[in-house]
């Protein structure tokens, strides 16, 4: 999970990086493999385009999709492919093509990314016969409506809307099943992180789409005043401290050192120099962002198992990057200290003979993040000074001035809770929603923004006490522990009775 704040997603899976230019937090970008949209709609057909694909967990096929769903002008009706990934392995179509089908609603990067990070999905489809169905979000990856120029300016971006995401994954099931004859067949959504927010989403907007929704690590309450502006580095900090008081205040005390070290030439060469950079670093808020990508992101996803998520990480990556702190000597270098505890997330196979502290690249291609972090998806960031990190007192004029400067447009910072609620939202969401499965670890930063507590009998809050970043979603392992295999065991049983019903309410219709 990502945000346009500061100094700070989802992502993800949200992801977050620090930009001292403007001293936000957003997601950097570079060009992306682009495929070329359909200019016409006389050149839509009603199957999808496929091919091959090169993985072996599914195929790759792209669907001629509209690219504005919310207006009659001629441009609306302009196609684009999107992409989306299938695996039909177990799809149990039975009699009359009943199977169930699971649906990924994908988040802000390449579809491929949160397929081969989502095994949940593909470990139970053999238990439920389902078919499994990851759907790109429009903008990323290859479904460009615009191509190469696609980021170009505020008139192309204006058509990257969660709304019209949502109303692109409603269009493209409803194709699907109609071209595969499963009409009947009951549809789940999944989710993780801005991807869960959207599953979440489109089971309160697309209720007659999808009978059910797991949104896991899905901070729908960080908008506006609900949740507490400082909590998600709050939360990071926390994560720190109850690993290691030691570990905490030397993080704590190394930002003055590093400044105060790179505000010359010389210095900045040394720091260069200790860093590994692998060419000079001009800013040495560079050195900043850098160290704090590895501890946000760390605490993201402190899986108690090995994970190559984000990087190749050992199991519990903040208390390896605390025993490095730790097994320092008292009176030791800080900025020695911390950048072998950065080592955990930027090198931890040992094999980075130098680091790119200035040329960052993104590989899953996450560059439409800053547009939606400066339109609609405005999750306010302050710091306090209890915090590791320094502290920063975010405001909406910085942010009205940074996006206008940036796309010449101002943020809508109460769309989210006026579109999709949040505000009360126990009280709401009781009276007229069901079957929302709302997933979070407590040492996820982000949990502090997710649905904590039952809300009804089928509004169901499964918090874990050890869990981070959409663990749930991930492949079973050898090395899982007990409380993660009984959430998912819950899930299970949770889905499995969602779609009993189902069946008993076509079945009840059909008599």
């Amino acid at each position: 999970m990502e945000l346009h704040s500061s100094p700070s997603s989802f992502l993800v899976f949200i992801l977050i990086t620090l930009t001292s230019a403007t001293n936000f937090i957003t997601i950097f970008s570079l060009p992306i493999p682009l495929v070329t949209p359909l200019q016409s709609s006389k050149q839509r057909d009603t199957k999808s385009i496929s091919k091959q694909s090169n993985k072996t967990l599914f195929t790759t096929h792209f669907f001629p999709q509209e690219l504005d769903h919310f207006t009659f002008q001629p441009k609306s009706f302009n196609l684009f492919n999107q992409k989306y990934l299938m695996n039909s392995t177990y799809w149990n179509k039975g009699p009359g093509h009943h199977g169930p089908i699971f649906v990924y609603t994908g988040n802000e990067g390449n579809i491929e990314w949160f397929a081969e990070n989502t095994g949940f999905m593909f470990d139970i489809a053999p238990k439920f016969g389902a078919l499994l169905v990851f759907i790109e979000h429009r903008f990323y990856g290859e479904s460009l409506p615009f191509g190469n120029n696609s980021y170009k300016d505020a008139e192309s971006l204006g058509y990257l809307t969660s709304t019209q995401a949502l109303a692109d994954y409603a269009i493209l099931i409803r194709s699907l099943k109609q071209n595969l004859s499963a009409e009947a067949s009951p549809v789940v959504v999944f989710g993780g992180s801005y991807g869960g927010m959207l599953a979440a989403w489109f089971r309160l907007k697309y209720p007659h789409i999808a009978i059910g929704a797991l949104s896991s690590s899905a901070p729908i309450l960080q908008f506006d005043y609900i949740t507490p502006w400082s909590s998600f580095y709050d939360a990071v900090s926390q994560d720190f401290k109850d690993e290691s008081m030691n570990c905490f205040e030397v993080i704590k005390g190394s930002w003055d050192e590093i400044i105060t070290k790179g505000s010359t030439k010389k210095g900045l060469w040394e720091l260069s120099k200790t860093f590994k950079a692998c060419q000079p670093v001009q800013s040495v808020w560079s050195f900043r962002d850098w160290l704090w990508s590895s501890y946000t992101y760390t605490a993201m996803v402190d899986y108690p198992m090995p994970a190559n998520f984000l990087m190749p990480l050992p199991a519990f990556p903040i208390q390896e990057m605390c025993r490095r702190i730790d097994v320092f000597p008292k009176g030791s270098d800080k900025i020695d200290m911390v950048i072998t505890a950065a080592n955990v997330y930027y090198n931890y196979t040992g094999d980075q003979k130098c680091f790119q502290i200035e040329h960052k690249s993104d590989p899953h291609g996450l560059g439409g993040w800053n547009w939606q972090s400066c339109t609609e998806m405005v999750m306010p960031m302050t710091i306090t000074s209890e915090s590791m990190f320094p502290p920063y007192n975010w405001t909406y004029e910085d942010d009205i001035s940074s996006c206008n400067s940036t796309y010449g447009i101002k943020p809508r910072p109460h769309w989210i809770t006026t579109e999709y609620g949040g505000l009360r939202i126990e009280q709401v969401l009781k009276r007229y929603a069901s079957n929302i499965i709302f997933s979070n670890g407590m040492k996820d930063p982000w949990s502090r923004g997710g649905v904590l507590k039952n809300i009804s009998s089928s509004i169901i809050a499964l918090v874990t006490e050890k869990g981070a970043h959409h663990l749930d979603l991930r492949f079973a392992t050898k090395e899982d522990p007990p409380w993660l295999t009984q959430q998912r065991n819950q899930e299970i049983a949770i889905i499995q009775g969602w779609i009993d019903q189902y069946y008993q309410d076509l079945k009840d219709v059909s008599s």
